[in-house]
């Protein structure tokens, strides 16, 4: 018992004196390095998250916000067993094994293996209790109206850095400067800092459309893409006086929390991208111009009882032969002939002086990217064939937005606005950091205006081409438009393949909104005043409802009725 008693005590002080030196070497010989070591798994330089700031509509619906999240992330260096963990997280992430195993197996020292999981995704890989397996917090942009007004909203990229519309242009706004701080963790990875409890945060961008607006605009364009079975489609609102986009859509379009899953195409904003030859709603040009320089008034008469014009040996046709007419009716039975009559009376100089006067060839300053100029040759580069053409809308290339301004000039009394969708941008204080600033520029007198808005007032009254965009209770002032498309074979005008059109605003005498309809490629009818009349009229008439806009005879109505109920 004794001679054991003398080999445990021995053993047992060996041990003590083993542990003694090891705790000499750690504390004393080699502390500095097993210190260094100790800081670099227990504290690490972590980003705070930056929140982008929200996006919101013109009464503070929320467009474009943030979802807390994390990201998951491995240390190759501390897993001992990359195939058990690639499999335990090939099983728990629904992803391949190869692929999260190329990343177990790397060189660096650190990698993403998913960024952005959900809150309770990530909870289930956290239970795993995977070495080497670490978690992140982070912040996922999300669109809570999903597909609604997606080509104005844009989209961000997986480091939430703007891609496309809004996000993109106005992304020095919406970001803000990362900061990192040091983060102590424990052995399970546990935060044991409260520096991650910050938060930074962006800018928050208001916007000029309305939710409500937006959601009438787009679903009847819908509706008018699946009844005429159309290639593409594009309606903008605005209000005429100050340029602030109300609604803003095109088709095709696509859900702004997958923009991955769809073609660049279907993400172009067409508005403001495409061009196309106009065609009869570009009659405003020669129009405003003949009754601004005096060349016409609203009863001059013009014939046009042949059914054709020839212009540098070229013939230009009217649908149907409309006998002499007056040039308000030259604009309200859109007559070809009866327009390129009055555009030779101003001649081509004056011509292009106002259509530069419109903007068109110019970008209109729309304050989102990807806008287009289009194109208008200068005279000296005019065929024989040009002034005819020009002065009813061909061989020129204009974007939707443009036409739009245009005829807002007509409705606000002769003024040319810059269009734009973001109202003003706040800190997260509330501070206005941006504010849009509207400043007019006159183009026209009012006397002109005035004149020739109660002509477009005709257009949609009997006997007009727009009949079908009459509002009831509201009178609309309005164009047609009705243009051939280019076949890219021949590259001639295409025998069936046209844009059908409208243009107008309302009320015509107290304009609340102005508004554009663009159907590319209708099937079953091509007339402007047929295809886009009606859409026009259904987002019009809605709108208005909506805006609780009275009608035009409501005193009116109501005086009758008060004198009914004397009579009684």
């Amino acid at each position: 018992m004794k001679r054991r008693s003398i080999i445990l005590s021995t053993v047992i002080a060996f041990g003590f004196f083993a542990v003694i030196l090891r705790l000499a070497d750690i504390m004393l010989l080699n502390h500095q390095w097993f210190l260094l070591k100790a800081k670099g798994q227990q504290i690490k330089r972590e980003a705070i998250p930056v929140k982008r700031g929200v996006i919101l509509d013109r009464r503070g619906r929320e467009l474009a916000i943030n979802l807390d999240t994390e990201s998951i992330y491995c240390d190759p260096s501390e897993i001992a067993t990359p195939d058990r963990v690639a499999s335990a997280l090939s099983n728990a992430m629904n992803k391949k094994p190869d692929i999260i195993l190329a990343k177990l197996v790397s060189k660096n020292r650190f990698n993403w293996i998913e960024r952005k999981v959900s809150i309770e995704d990530t909870q289930k890989i956290k239970d795993l209790r995977l070495k080497g397996i670490g978690f992140a917090p982070d912040i996922k942009r999300f669109y809570p109206k999903g597909s609604l007004a997606s080509h104005l909203i844009g989209f961000v990229g997986i480091d939430n850095n703007g891609l496309e519309g809004v996000e993109r242009k106005f992304d020095k706004y919406l970001s803000a400067r990362a900061e990192k701080i040091s983060v102590l963790r424990d052995a399970r990875g546990n935060s044991l800092s409260e520096g991650l409890s910050r938060e930074i945060k962006g800018n928050n961008v208001i916007l000029t459309i309305d939710e409500g607006l937006q959601y009438i605009l787009e679903k009847n364009l819908d509706d008018a893409v699946l009844h005429w079975k159309a290639a593409s489609a594009t309606a903008i609102m605005m209000d005429p006086y100050t340029g602030e986009v109300l609604a803003m859509a095109s088709r095709p379009t696509f859900d702004l929390n997958s923009p991955a899953d769809v073609t660049a195409a279907r993400r172009r904003n067409r508005a403001v991208t495409d061009c196309y030859e106009p065609g009869s709603t570009f009659k405003i040009v020669v129009g405003t111009a003949a009754l601004e320089e005096g060349v016409v008034d609203p009863d001059t008469r013009l014939d046009c009882s042949a059914g054709y014009i020839e212009v540098g040996g070229k013939k230009v046709k009217d649908a149907h032969r409309l006998g002499v007419l007056t040039f308000k009716e030259v604009i309200q039975k859109s007559s070809n002939v009866g327009t390129i009559k009055v555009g030779l009376r101003l001649g081509k100089e004056r011509i292009y002086r106002y259509i530069k006067k419109f903007g068109f060839g110019e970008k209109t300053g729309f304050d989102l990217p990807g806008e287009v100029s289009g194109w208008i040759r200068s005279p000296e580069r005019w065929s024989g064939t040009s002034i005819g053409a020009i002065s009813i809308g061909q061989e020129v290339a204009v974007t939707p937005l443009q036409v739009l301004r245009a005829y807002a000039a007509i409705a606000n009394g002769g003024f040319l606005v810059k269009p734009h969708v973001v109202s003003e941008i706040r800190s997260p204080a509330g501070d206005v950091v941006y504010k849009a600033v509207s400043e007019p520029d006159r183009i026209f007198s009012e006397k002109t205006t005035n004149t020739f808005r109660k002509i477009l007032k005709t257009v949609t009254e009997e006997g007009g081409t727009a009949t079908g965009a009459a509002v009831d209770g509201n009178q609309v002032a309005g164009k047609t438009g009705t243009a051939q498309l280019i076949d890219p074979r021949t590259k001639r005008y295409s025998k069936d393949k046209f844009v059908s059109s409208f243009v107008g605003f309302v009320p015509a005498d107290e304009p609340r909104i102005a508004m554009i309809v663009v159907i590319h490629e209708p099937k079953g009818s091509i007339y402007g005043g047929v295809v886009a009349g009606p859409v026009f009229k259904k987002i019009a008439s809605d709108s208005l409802s909506y805006l609780s806009v009275p009608r035009d005879d409501f005193e009116e109505k109501r005086l009758l009725l008060v004198s009914t109920r004397d009579v009684k």
